[in-house]
């Protein structure tokens, strides 16, 4: 089982990228506090896993090179849900899902009378699939101080009505991973938590010829072709991705500035510590770490590690990591040594993708 492991960091020069609601604490009844962890260190700001799996979500479904399947969602009440079938549904597929509709008394009704519901995957039980990409919680590299920015709307007659908003200037880092072997992979084991499919949808799989996985594992698996191409979308969205809080009045770039990436055998992240902060706050390649996590998960590594790192965005620790790798691979021959590949982010990534859309690295999705 293989998973692919990357660290990114975002740089947020002056933003309010993901925001908690109203700021009791503010001069004016209109004020906009921006999400941060409080600690003995200081304030640090974070963009939740879920909005940043939504930016991401949205970039995919807007950006039609990529040909994204993107699953309807329907609404009961207080519920709502996507249609929960992978086999059809790329996001389904890749973001996960947990579908259990209404079984009050005339629920049933009302979804027959819902004419948006005409294309509809039938549910016969509860279905729940765990996400195979996951995100961390981007927080700020260092603590940071949160500005508060006072504005009137005075386009009008009358008083100015009074207006606030927070914002900061720091360096997100997160993690991502992404279960390669789950990915195009459907379970119907019938145990809570690991049923993706219900009896339409073992139907559905079956009509569509899938790989039928039997033993322990119970699952239909997508052809390889297929499942690779949901990846790769997904991967070449990461270069693309766009969204945040106030983008009018901050317009943060929210693409990688930096994206380091490998595959793994396994879900661990060794790229955690590859970077942190230095005495001012900035980012900083952390060289021990580097050496001691490429030496000790050395066995670990499938891939070449792949180096995204913008020019223009802490230069000298871009060139500071390059060194370490060079560092790592002297006197190393064969197996020891660690192929890496570096350029833009953007570039970067697509290099991964094509990677794994090469049938020589076709165990990679085993």
């Amino acid at each position: 089982m293989a998973f692919l492991t990357g660290l990114m960091l975002i740089d947020a020069p002056a933003s309010a990228l993901n925001n908690a609601g109203a700021d009791e604490g503010a001069r004016t009844e209109n004020a906009i506090a921006v999400k941060f962890i409080r600690s003995r260190q200081g304030a640090f700001p974070y963009v939740s896993a879920q909005a940043f799996r939504y930016w991401l979500r949205s970039t995919l479904e807007q950006a039609p090179d990529l040909k994204w399947k993107a699953a309807p969602i329907f609404r009961e009440a207080k519920i709502a849900y996507t249609d929960a079938n992978p086999i059809e549904y790329w996001d389904d597929d890749l973001f996960g899902y947990m579908r259990a509709p209404s079984k009050k008394a005339g629920a049933a009704e009302k979804r027959k009378e819902d004419a948006s519901r005409s294309t509809e995957t039938p549910t016969s039980t509860e279905i729940t699939r765990v996400s195979p990409f996951r995100v961390s919680t981007l927080v700020s590299l260092a603590p940071v101080s949160i500005a508060s920015d006072f504005g009137t709307m005075t386009r009008h007659e009358g008083d100015p009505v009074p207006h606030e908003h927070q914002f900061y200037r720091a360096v997100l880092k997160g993690l991502v991973s992404l279960n390669l072997h789950a990915a195009g992979t459907f379970s119907y084991l019938n145990r809570t938590g690991y049923r993706n499919l219900d009896d339409n949808r073992v139907e559905l799989a079956k009509k569509s010829k899938l790989e039928h996985l039997d033993g322990r594992e119970k699952s239909y698996r997508l052809p390889w072709e297929q499942r690779t191409q949901r990846v790769t979308a997904l991967l070449r969205a990461l270069g693309l991705v766009y969204g945040g809080a106030k983008l009018a009045l901050h317009y943060t770039d929210v693409t990688p500035a930096v994206f380091i990436g490998m595959v793994t055998k396994g879900g661990n992240n060794p790229l955690q510590y590859f970077v942190g902060p230095d005495d001012k706050g900035q980012p900083q390649v952390k060289a021990e770490a580097v050496q001691e996590s490429l030496t000790v998960w050395r066995d670990q590594i499938l891939s070449r590690l792949y180096v995204g790192w913008v020019q223009g965005f802490c230069d000298s620790e871009r060139a500071s990591l390059q060194t370490e790798l060079e560092k790592f691979n002297e006197g190393k021959k064969g197996q020891g040594a660690i192929d890496f590949a570096s350029g833009h982010p953007r570039e970067i990534l697509g290099q991964l993708a094509a990677d794994l859309s090469d049938r020589k690295n076709a165990d990679w999705l085993k």
